[in-house]
């Protein structure tokens, strides 16, 4: 079931409805964790899906000293990587 909250980024730069942005990857399941507790807490967010977008794992890379990993999440400026400490590290 997706949240009324939940908004897919259609691969812009759209943050006009939301001021959190979720990078994510549909293998990751703590990606899926994070949208879960965002869900339950009735906030807002914009997902960008890696896999459907992959020409933002460079933004993913910047915000994350150059790691491709997920989740990444953008809340009113302030980056969080992975949750709790624990990511999903991707290669070339």
């Amino acid at each position: 079931m997706v949240s009324a909250a939940y908004r897919r980024v259609n691969g812009g730069h759209d943050l006009a409805e939301s001021n959190i942005v979720i990078y994510t990857h549909p293998t990751c399941e703590i990606c899926v964790t994070v949208k879960m507790e965002l869900d339950e807490q009735g906030k807002a967010y914009e997902e960008i899906d890696l896999a459907e977008f992959p020409e933002r794992w460079s933004e993913v890379e910047e915000l994350a000293d150059g790691d491709r990993i997920t989740p990444v999440t953008v809340e009113n400026g302030e980056v969080t990587i992975g949750y709790h400490g624990i990511g999903c590290m991707f290669y070339d």
